[in-house]
């Protein structure tokens, strides 16, 4: 068949994989039934917190990664799926994969972790009619994601592994409900999360990017930018005004130069010294992407929030955590680095 015609048909999904001698059909966090093969040896990840999933679940059968990682964030992976190949994303902005190149990675299944909205069953269900590969949708919320490692370690047939990261999450969760009951609501910090290199850019109350900070029990102070669950932009005028205690940043430049930017000085956290950097290496703590690497964010919170009720060794959480999701020792000088964001 001329490589045309084998377009056309996978377009009009009329190429399908080989059915599976053994199969078994799992209910994933969309409610849809996915007939997957007994075994998965080859796994296709979707987008940038599947990947984390993927990773810390069953990195020996990722097929490659949405994108190369770079020298500094392999530092932190595993050998050998830091060298996976790239094979690009199915998902969100910048979507780099055409069906051929996925059917070309010959995946068992396709996850995705994150949304499990009506966009993302629609994408899902298309995928998968035209090309015969099963797409599993987990849902990403952070309040979820006990649940959501076990049903995934289902699908993959981890589920042992699954469970002993499933029961990190739940003792995170709990660790943060004991701290909070310890504390009143009126002491609870006043948090401004602080994006780019200007730190302007901010997740209101309940965005995605937030939800973190307001599970340790802070109070975001945004609100009211662009409506309910987003990231936009606020002015240097509205964070004086709302006069945060605390200002979390993913941006080293920002952090970096924060105190001689016109007009920052008079926040209340940068006169403090409470502007602290979130950690960033392999993936972001705070978000970047919104997946698993935000449970060892979670503890980092409390101890900036509640250093006293909380308690934390960080140094001894940040290497017990590296070492049972993503599989490294860290060293005394890769430690140093990872929580070198003290306030400025």
């Amino acid at each position: 068949m001329r490589r045309r015609d084998a377009l056309a048909l996978l377009g009009a999904g009329l190429i399908a994989r080989p059915a599976l001698a053994q199969t078994r059909t799992i209910v994933d966090s969309a409610g849809r039934k996915v007939t997957l093969p007994a075994r998965i040896d080859r796994l296709f990840v979707a987008g940038p917190p599947a990947s984390v999933l993927a990773y810390t679940l069953a990195r020996d059968a990722m097929v490659g990664w949405i994108r190369t990682p770079s020298p500094a964030e392999k530092e932190f992976l595993a050998a050998p799926a830091r060298d996976l190949p790239e094979t690009g994303r199915l998902t969100g902005r910048g979507d780099t994969v055409s069906l051929e190149r996925l059917v070309a990675a010959k995946p068992d299944m396709v996850l995705d972790f994150g949304s499990v909205s009506e966009t993302f069953v629609s994408l899902a269900d298309r995928v998968q009619s035209q090309t015969g590969i099963p797409y599993a949708l987990i849902d990403g919320r952070f309040a979820a994601t006990a649940a959501s490692l076990k049903l995934a370690g289902d699908m993959l047939g981890r589920a042992e592994r699954a469970a002993n990261l499933a029961a990190y999450a739940e003792a995170s969760f709990a660790m943060v409900d004991r701290v909070l009951a310890r504390v009143p609501a009126d002491r609870r910090p006043r948090v401004y999360l602080a994006r780019g290199a200007e730190g302007l850019e901010t997740g209101s109350r309940g965005s995605i990017n937030t939800e973190i900070i307001e599970h340790a029990g802070a109070v975001n102070v945004a609100q009211g930018l662009g409506g309910s669950g987003n990231i936009s932009n606020a002015s240097l005028e509205q964070i004086i005004a709302w006069q945060p205690d605390i200002i979390v940043t993913l941006d080293r430049t920002f952090f970096t130069n924060v105190k001689t930017k016109p007009g920052w000085n008079q926040v209340r956290a940068v006169a403090n010294n409470r502007v602290h950097l979130a950690p960033s290496l392999p993936w972001g703590w705070i978000d970047a992407p919104p997946s698993l690497n935000r449970l060892i964010g979670l503890r980092w919170l409390l101890s900036l929030f509640y250093p006293t009720e909380a308690g934390i060794d960080l140094r001894a959480e940040t290497r017990g955590f590296y070492e049972l999701f993503y599989g490294v020792v860290l060293t005394d000088e890769q430690l140093a680095r990872l929580l070198g964001g003290t306030a400025n």
